[in-house]
């Protein structure tokens, strides 16, 4: 089958949505003819994978670095799906076109192209727009671009063969907005537990780790007051890695209040997660509850197959706070409860075979549920292309072009 992956990140990106494309693309690629067109500009911030690329074409556009401020943002994204038509009418024979929602707009050219080559289009989503940027207030909820933009893609989602999404809140999104259920396949995303192996518990501080983009979709409040309360107990550090937007509000908010029990540092490559991963004691998620259905938090894989606990500040109808209850792998705590993490982490710190048991059951629950091979083959058998090998790992160098 020839396939075309659509998505503004790739390989050798380090982001979570080029990390999950390669790592279906690598699967793709034994039995089909697979194409990804992606963009050369990785996001501000990010490292490139070190690692082999998938044995495919890839052609990549021209176009904006990626960044978080609203110009930079739409430059990078106009950059890329420019791109991406110019490439996307001159593939011939496509029968099949994935599509992720990075640019948000992007399902549309897909089905566009789809229409134009008569083939058939998959929708991965992501995040649910333009319910995420009506919970984070960047739209008018029921305002001129909250519906104007809903019915175009919409438009899209109908018009799709199938939609993939991250957890079945999500899926409810899609039903609200008049999506038919029967379009829709819930498949929840992975880590590779082959990359990110448990560590030794360390004896020192108490460290309550958040790895990865910190984005408008998550909250930050009651774990910048925590901080402040903890300030003077030399037990209990936070580290966070990576980037986003609240990243960079929180580093300063928390040197304006000159808090020394906190660290900030760049994304680490996917080589080095497990290292990273293994410094916490605690795996922290954040998610607003205006949120849920709109994003569903992707971290807590990566945390359980490093053999952490989840910490999750956020919603009880979240994917991430129905793990913790299935298996017991960690705490979930309501935003605004401050008082409660405070508590919660106090005790941990007094008692800390509790986490190391927790985290035990995380990485029993991820290797049963979370794998790579198993999250990957969930999505193969979506998309119609199943492929039960176990070994992802591409032979071959890719095949770049670009313009």
């Amino acid at each position: 089958m020839r396939i075309v992956l659509l998505n503004q990140f790739f390989w050798p990106d380090s982001v979570a949505t080029a990390q999950f494309l390669s790592d279906v693309a690598q699967a793709l690629a034994q039995d089909n003819e697979v194409t990804a067109i992606c963009s050369t500009a990785r996001e501000s911030g990010s490292s490139p994978d070190p690692g082999p690329g998938p044995n495919m074409t890839i052609l990549r556009t021209g176009g904006f670095r990626f960044g978080h401020r609203g110009l930079a943002r739409i430059a990078s994204y106009i950059s890329y799906l420019a791109g991406t038509i110019w490439h996307g009418v001159r593939l011939q024979s496509t029968e099949m076109y994935f599509t992720l929602t990075t640019p948000p707009i992007l399902s549309v050219i897909g089905s566009g192209l789809a229409f134009l080559h008569r083939a058939r289009h998959l929708i991965w989503e992501m995040d649910v727009y333009p319910d995420i940027a009506s919970d984070i207030g960047y739209f008018k909820r029921g305002g001129i671009a909250d519906r104007l933009v809903g019915a175009v893609l919409d438009w899209s989602r109908r018009r799709a063969s199938g939609i993939i999404v991250l957890g079945e809140e999500m899926k409810k999104r899609l039903i609200a907005r008049g999506i038919p259920e029967e379009k829709i396949h819930v498949a929840e995303n992975w880590a590779d537990g082959r990359e990110i192996r448990p560590q030794q518990l360390s004896n020192g501080p108490f460290v309550v780790e958040y790895s990865g983009n910190l984005g408008l979709a998550h909250e930050v409040d009651t774990v910048l007051e925590v901080i402040g309360r903890l300030r003077n107990n030399p037990g209990i550090r936070f580290v966070f890695a990576g980037g986003g937007p609240k990243r960079q509000q929180l580093e300063t908010a928390c040197r304006k209040r000159q808090m020394r029990n906190v660290n900030f540092r760049p994304y680490c490559r996917r080589t080095e997660l497990s290292r990273s991963l293994g410094e916490g004691h605690l795996g922290l998620v954040t998610q607003l509850s205006e949120t849920v259905g709109s994003v569903v938090p992707s971290k807590i894989y990566g945390i359980m197959a490093a053999g952490r606990p989840i910490l999750y500040i956020g919603p009880k109808e979240s994917t991430p706070a129905r793990h913790i209850r299935r298996f017991n792998c960690g705490w979930q705590i309501p935003p605004g409860d401050v008082n409660g993490l405070e508590q919660l982490l106090l005790h941990l710190d007094r008692n800390r075979h509790l986490v190391f048991e927790a985290g035990e059951r995380a990485r029993i629950a991820f290797e049963e549920n979370f794998d790579r091979s198993i999250g990957v083959e969930r999505i193969l058998r979506v998309i119609g292309s199943t492929n039960r090998s176990t070994d992802l790992v591409p032979k071959l160098s890719p095949s770049v072009v670009g313009d």
